[in-house]
């Protein structure tokens, strides 16, 4: 347990960077695939001709999202328990919920109807992005309980950029008009998100990589 506090956002940083990388690596051996305009679910899609490859990257990502959850929780416990495990849920939301049932549960675009794998699959991968969505909000209550106002705005600034562009990508899954301009490209538009998603952890992930340096 000691070595996954001292070494927790490292493996934080892996994960992200291993499930921010995951699409545009695998989409090199998907010549079919249209990243502007698939979603990266349909990497795990039962034709999907890397479906194998992208279901084990998606179990590889989330292992490492649950192995910072200890260093997380760790850096927040004096202040708020109830707040650092939340924070902690958060991200263990999103690495099982996204990332482990998806790389357990694929789908298959073809079925007209929702399979048992497919809401485990859709129900998990919502779960698990609400968490990613919660994250900083997390963070800026934690900052404020400990009187640093400075980093609560910077993760503010960060939810809400975060927040818009998951509103974007929510608005290209409505049929009525995801024929729009911008729109129509959701696969453009969820990468776009995920990657304001991201953000706020790489960020967190850094700072907290740097304090424990100096603290040495």
């Amino acid at each position: 347990m000691n070595f996954l506090k001292k070494y927790g956002f490292y493996f934080l940083l892996l994960a992200v960077l291993s499930d921010f990388l995951t699409p545009y690596i695998l989409g090199i051996f998907y010549p079919d695939l249209n990243q502007m305009t698939m979603v990266m679910s349909v990497f795990g899609d039962v034709e999907s001709p890397v479906r194998g490859a992208f279901l084990v990257w998606s179990v590889v990502s989330g292992v490492l999202f649950v192995l910072a959850l200890p260093a997380i929780y760790q850096t927040f416990a004096k202040t708020s328990r109830t707040l650092a495990i939340l924070l902690a849920s958060a991200i263990g939301l999103y690495g099982i919920g996204d990332c482990i049932f998806t790389g357990l549960f694929s789908i298959d675009t073809e079925q007209a109807t929702w399979t048992f794998s497919t809401w485990v699959h859709n129900i998990g991968s919502g779960l698990g992005y609400t968490g990613f969505l919660l994250f900083p909000l997390f963070l800026i209550l934690l900052y404020r309980k400990q009187g640093q106002p400075t980093q609560s705005k910077i993760y503010l600034v960060l939810l809400i950029i975060s927040l818009l562009s998951a509103a974007i990508y929510g608005l290209a899954r409505i049929p009525a008009i995801n024929d729009w301009p911008i729109l129509n490209k959701i696969g453009f538009c969820q990468r776009i998100s995920f990657f304001f998603n991201y953000l706020p952890i790489v960020v967190f992930a850094l700072s907290q990589i740097k304090n424990r340096k100096k603290e040495r």
